[in-house]
């Protein structure tokens, strides 16, 4: 039995999704006549109170489109060490837009007000323009972390109150709003724009949404051009972006709890000398040497579980909508019983 746990990117569009989206209307996105992705932008806008929405084919895009039109040439994006953006975007800040990046050693992924002040720039020639601020919430790299919303509307305020634009890598932002106490109308109040992915827990095949207001989002769209995002027919994709929204968010809360027992199994082998506190669906598992992590990977892959190596020393497994019941049950057991030595 397999069962893939290397992320929450591999899952397959279920029956009633891949229906959706044979019934779908379409029509030339780049003439803005797909009627099925204008609803889906739509939606999502509403979803967080924004005024509109630019349906991408990737987070990385909406996230890159975002940078290259709150800034310039020589400004400078803020945003912690380990975010998306910085980390798993080729580099793409300074290629797309000529922006350098000022990092912030924060906890857990993320930053906070005041080390968001102790960086901004002065108004001199001899510095960048500090123009952006970019959070992730979830945060991938730190494990799926969590933002306390009153440090984001701290960082909200702070930014308004100095002309700098705050964005949201929301790559799991629904695995956020479902294991926090907010919703996704109290994040849309505190940034200016918003990446959402569709791809990821919610299960649609491709696709992210930009967030923001109407002048932003005609502006995002000549971006989208240039950079190769502009789609025709897409709303045979959009349809599945639909469904995610309407059926597969508050799920989600499965896919946490399978994560924290998930945890809590590896935490009781002998051989593991950390997990990372689990706050939504990812689970990364350390080891005291790389011969160890070595041994663990080639042992779970053998029986067919897969997880992701981050370091030598540490696995990372995520939980998902294509995990079943019956799938994770196998798992846990293997994974209980798991010996090394």
């Amino acid at each position: 039995m397999r069962v893939d746990f290397r992320s929450d990117t591999v899952t397959i569009p279920t029956a009633e999704m891949l229906e959706a989206m044979f019934t779908a209307e379409v029509g030339d996105d780049v003439f803005e006549e797909d009627p099925t992705i204008n609803a889906l932008e739509q939606k999502a806008a509403k979803m967080f109170g924004m005024e509109a929405g630019l349906f991408c084919p990737s987070g990385t895009q909406t996230n890159q489109i975002a940078i290259n039109v709150h800034t310039r040439p020589g400004d400078e994006v803020i945003c912690d060490v380990l975010s998306h953006i910085h980390v798993y975007e080729g580099g793409g800040i300074a290629a797309n837009s000529g922006v350098s990046t000022t990092l912030i050693d924060g906890e857990k992924g993320q930053i906070t007000a005041e080390q968001i002040k102790a960086v901004v720039k002065a108004d001199n020639v001899h510095f960048p323009k500090s123009t952006l601020v970019s959070l992730e919430n979830t945060c991938n790299k730190a494990g799926g972390t969590v933002y306390d919303l009153k440090k984001i509307q701290e960082i909200k305020t702070w930014c308004a109150s100095h002309n700098i634009a705050l964005h949201l890598d929301g790559a799991r932002i629904f695995n956020a709003t479902v294991a926090a106490d907010y919703s996704t109308k109290d994040i849309g109040n505190c940034f200016d724009t918003i990446s959402i992915c569709l791809s990821k827990g919610l299960g649609a095949p491709v696709g992210s949404v930009l967030l923001g207001n109407k002048e932003f989002i005609n502006q995002a769209r000549r971006v989208r051009k240039r950079f190769g995002g502009g789609m025709r027919q897409a709303g045979y994709l959009a349809a599945a972006g639909i469904y995610a929204l309407d059926n597969n968010v508050e799920r989600l809360k499965t896919d946490h709890m399978n994560a924290i027992e998930l945890g809590k199994t590896f935490q009781d082998l002998s051989f593991v000398t950390k997990v990372t506190p689990v706050e939504t669906n990812i689970v990364m598992v350390h080891f005291d040497a790389p011969n160890t992590t070595e041994k663990v990977m080639e042992l779970l892959t053998k029986n067919d579980i897969h997880a992701l190596t981050l370091t030598p020393t540490s696995i990372r497994l995520v939980t998902h909508l294509d995990v079943s019941a019956e799938q994770f049950d196998f798992a846990m057991d293997f994974i209980s019983k798991m010996n090394i030595l």
